[in-house]
């Protein structure tokens, strides 16, 4: 059975894809720190327990997993977010999103590539909107986003002789709790956000393509522009 690895597996995008991918027959290995509210349970859904950003530990259970396992599919989902003014944001918030949007990505990628060049495999990086353009409220999170998204575009470049199909998924405002430590979210309206399964439905889209196609970027934005200050 071919594997995949999806990061942020236990809710959200994550999950959502997580799902998708099994139902199209492969064993997922999920990695988040809690999986306490997941409230389904599958045979090939295998929960791993683990804080990305603890990078040693991190190591430790992909290299376990990339032993026994044909990985075909990494999904580097896990994101974090704190917006606001630069000048406000502490230091231990600016560390986090870096380790987590950036540096796990990039360590996750380089202990699975030699695996994922021998399967013609699949890196897929949730990356954002906010890495196209300009933030203002969130240029730190930009930042991180477009680091992945420059990455991705790089990695491309460096392994297509290989057959490795590194991918970029660029969401818009999405209907997730990724929000609900923040002082702003998404708007009532469905034509206000995307959804995860919006997401998850093109994963589907760029593993469906003909050998030898590849979707590398792909912007996914709602109809209408509102977003509610709480």
């Amino acid at each position: 059975m071919k594997s995949a690895i999806v990061t942020g597996a236990s809710s959200g995008i994550g999950l959502e894809i997580s799902k998708r991918l099994l139902k199209l027959n492969y064993r997922v290995y999920g990695i988040s720190r809690d999986f306490s509210k997941v409230k389904f349970d599958d045979s090939n859904f295998v929960k791993v327990n683990c804080d990305i950003t603890k990078i040693g530990e991190l190591t430790e259970k992909v290299k376990q997993i990339n032993k026994t396992e044909e990985i075909y599919i990494l999904v580097n989902n896990a994101g974090v977010g704190f917006f606001g003014p630069h000048e406000e944001l502490n230091v231990s918030k600016i560390h986090a999103m870096v380790a987590t949007n950036l540096e796990a990505p990039l360590i996750l990628t380089q202990l699975l590539l030699r695996k994922l060049k021998k399967n013609s495999g699949f890196i897929i990086n949730i990356s954002s909107i906010t890495a196209k353009k300009w933030s203002t409220y969130g240029c730190a999170y930009a930042a991180t986003k477009a680091g992945l998204s420059h990455f991705a575009s790089s990695l491309f470049e460096e392994t297509r002789k290989t057959g490795v199909k590194v991918v970029t998924i660029h969401p818009d405002m999405t209907k997730t709790n990724f929000y609900d430590n923040s002082n702003f979210r998404e708007g009532d309206n469905e034509e206000t956000y995307i959804t995860t399964k919006c997401i998850a439905d093109a994963v589907y889209m760029i593993l469906s393509q003909r050998e030898g196609t590849v979707v590398t970027d792909i912007t996914i934005r709602p109809q209408k522009h509102i977003i509610v200050r709480k």
